[in-house]
């Protein structure tokens, strides 16, 4: 069989559990805009252990999460939106060199999307900074998780935290809650540590802001795209 045709077989049905994750898959999304009312305790902790059960290097679950809630997440949330506007970035984690070739145009596509859905012109400079911003106010999310990962354990760690926050957003859909994870928290890592006090022996890795999704903004209504698995997967036979 040829690449294409292996490939193409994942479409194959599967059993009903198989099923079900891959429609759980496709229907998560990355909410930008979300309701005031807050996920009710019990939810969160069913959330937040689903996710616990993510595999790690040798077992040692190095993530950590900050999580702020209502009020919390408020003053978080107004505090970095005023360090953004006026200081540079300081993550601990290196941020990307360059974004070349196909990387750069899935970036841009994504890019180009969210904005077309709000009406921001690319020349319109003020209102995409603005929409940016958004990115520090948890786009009204009324929880944020900020995820740190044990410095000692450097890249591999910050591996594990990614896995970690990939079934996070997954266990969200499961239970009806919107998602969205924001490496841009992590650009201002040391405005994050000192205002909720995280220990130096904590890298932060990102936030994931969650909450109930406003569905009438505009901001919700664009899906960014999937390459094909032959784009990434390589098939060797011998």
């Amino acid at each position: 069989m040829s690449t294409a045709e292996i490939l193409g077989s994942s479409a194959a049905s599967g059993s009903a559990g198989v099923n079900d994750f891959e429609g759980l898959l496709q229907r998560r999304w990355s909410c930008r805009a979300y309701l005031p009312d807050q996920v009710p305790d019990h939810v969160i902790a069913r959330m937040f252990g689903m996710a616990q059960r993510t595999a790690s290097w040798c077992n040692t679950q190095p993530w950590h999460v900050h999580l702020t809630n209502g009020e919390a997440t408020r003053r978080l949330a107004r505090s970095l939106t005023e360090h953004a506007r006026t200081r540079q970035q300081v993550s601990d984690l290196e941020a990307p060199a360059r974004y070349r070739g196909v990387y750069r145009d899935r970036r841009r596509e994504a890019g180009h999307a969210l904005y077309a859905s709000l009406g921001i012109e690319k020349t319109d400079l003020a209102a995409r900074e603005a929409q940016l911003l958004k990115n520090f106010e948890f786009f009204g999310a009324p929880h944020v998780a900020i995820i740190t990962g044990d410095r000692d354990q450097g890249v591999y760690g910050a591996i594990d935290c990614g896995g970690y926050v990939a079934n996070l957003l997954n266990a969200g859909t499961s239970l009806g809650i919107a998602t969205v994870p924001q490496a841009a928290i992590a650009m201002h890592s040391d405005h994050v540590r000192t205002h909720l006090r995280i220990p130096e022996d904590q890298l932060i890795v990102c936030a994931v802001a969650f909450g109930y999704p406003d569905t009438a903004h505009p901001a919700n209504r664009f899906r960014t795209t999937r390459a094909d698995l032959t784009e990434t997967v390589v098939v060797i036979d011998e």
